[in-house]
């Protein structure tokens, strides 16, 4: 379980093939707090820690993974956001995360706003809750965030400047492909609803 809010950003070190897996080394400043089989959110996606060594961390994505989020994108030297599990008396200081990537979604715009930045993205409706609402909860590649303009295939995000320093959305631009997350609470209603009729 995460919370949305980004801890670091990682480097890609290496990436090796293994069958239908992939193997992503990172390079991140917080290794030497890590262990074998802790879960680490990447671009909102929750993998697990197979490898370790004084300065990089290896984890493993099957095919699975790699073909509802934008990990198989991934080159060595791009960088990832990176956030570790929520502790229990943690606060969750964005909102519940799983780190399960419901789809991607394409960058169509990037807005400058002051001093700070509005990302539209662009997604093919799935069904099953996979929608957002006015001021509601989103995960974009794992980063915590308020929907503003929500739309049935699309919706835009508000970027603070802090955001943008300490994430990877300096690196979005136009025709980038981001993980998403829809809420959680929304998927079950939805469900709830589908089984009611």
């Amino acid at each position: 379980m995460f919370s949305g809010i980004v801890e670091r950003m990682g480097r890609v070190a290496e990436i090796r093939r293994d069958g239908g897996n992939v193997h992503f080394t990172l390079e991140a400043d917080f290794v030497g707090e890590l262990r074998i089989d802790q879960s680490v959110s990447h671009n909102g996606v929750c993998l697990t820690v197979v490898e370790l060594t004084e300065t990089t961390y290896t984890v493993t994505a099957m095919h699975e993974t790699l073909i509802k989020s934008n990990l198989g994108l991934l080159k060595v030297g791009d960088h990832v956001n990176l956030e570790r599990s929520m502790r229990p008396d943690a606060l969750l200081d964005g909102h519940i995360v799983q780190g399960h990537v419901d789809q991607t979604a394409k960058c169509t715009a990037v807005e400058e706003a002051d001093g700070s930045w509005y990302y539209t993205f662009e997604y093919t409706p799935q069904g099953g809750g996979m929608i957002t609402v006015e001021k509601g909860s989103v995960a974009v590649n794992g980063v915590s965030l308020t929907v503003v303009n929500s739309r049935e295939a699309g919706f835009q995000v508000a970027i603070i400047p802090y955001t943008y320093d300490n994430t990877n959305f300096k690196y979005i631009a136009p025709g980038t492909v981001v993980n998403l997350e829809f809420d959680i609470i929304g998927k079950y209603i939805a469900k709830l609803m589908k089984n009611e009729k």
